[in-house]
């Protein structure tokens, strides 16, 4: 590479944080997302934040970026007017979107039935950077009530979005990537089956993999409940599709 080369690919990289962090752009990779400086990006979303709010992003800058995200929208949820915080759910950065997904979880007003009619079209969002922390903002809540969420969940798993059926088996996973992990799964998986059932033989990859990994999660502590479960999947789903998510499951343990 030249050095004019260079400074090229330095500059566009340089444009396109500025933009990530004036909320005019979405983030095409994790790597992206976790560049942007939540203090900008929220003086350029929310230009009329208190001085409360913006100490509180300040703060959260320096967390991980779960933990990040989380104090954040609990912020948004405590400082910032309703009109604003709505507006922030539509917004142009996927970033933002994920902001108000916390602020929803942080709402202890609305019920877990209220909280999953209110997010679905993030649960649904077009970008996947959204649809990952509308799960992780919605997961302890639910998980608060465990037998009650998986009554909600179950029929999503007939939705006709792929993302939402996926969101039905991400959302609860008992060792969920960056989340805290689901003790009752880990010992009794079998509670989850209602929301793995329907997913058995789903059309769509997306699905497949989240359940896939959802029973190799639990295969960890219960391997034998794993392999009855594949076997019995494969004698009454002869399918390539079931096939192809019994593999997976058991990618850890063998048949």
């Amino acid at each position: 590479m030249t050095g004019a080369q260079a400074t090229s690919s330095a500059t566009g990289a340089d444009d396109r944080l500025a933009a990530l962090e004036a909320g005019s752009a979405e983030a095409r990779t994790l790597a992206e997302a976790l560049a942007i400086d939540h203090t900008v990006l929220l003086r350029a979303a929310v230009p009329s934040a208190s001085p409360a709010l913006r100490e509180a992003a300040a703060t959260a800058q320096q967390l991980g970026i779960l933990k990040r995200m989380a104090a954040i929208g609990d912020a948004l949820a405590t400082h910032a007017p309703s009109p604003v915080l709505e507006a922030l759910g539509d917004h142009r950065s996927d970033t933002v979107r994920g902001w108000w997904c916390f602020a929803l979880a942080a709402d202890r007003s609305r019920s877990n039935a209220e909280l999953l009619a209110a997010a679905l079209p993030r649960i649904d969002d077009e970008l996947f950077t959204v649809r990952e922390w509308v799960w992780m903002a919605l997961r302890p809540r639910l998980v608060d009530d465990l037998p009650g969420a998986i009554a909600l969940l179950e029929p999503l798993t007939q939705h006709a979005s792929p993302n939402v059926r996926r969101f039905a088996s991400e959302a609860l996973r008992p060792r969920g990537v960056w989340a805290q992990h689901i003790s009752e799964f880990k010992q009794r998986p079998e509670l989850g089956e209602p929301l793995l059932e329907p997913l058995r033989a789903d059309s769509a990859r997306y699905v497949q993999d989240s359940v896939a990994n959802w029973i190799n999660d639990a295969s960890k502590t219960s391997p034998d409940w794993a392999r009855s479960l594949c076997a019995r999947w494969n004698a009454q789903s002869p399918t390539a599709e079931t096939a192809r998510i019994t593999k997976r499951a058991l990618r850890t343990i063998g048949q």
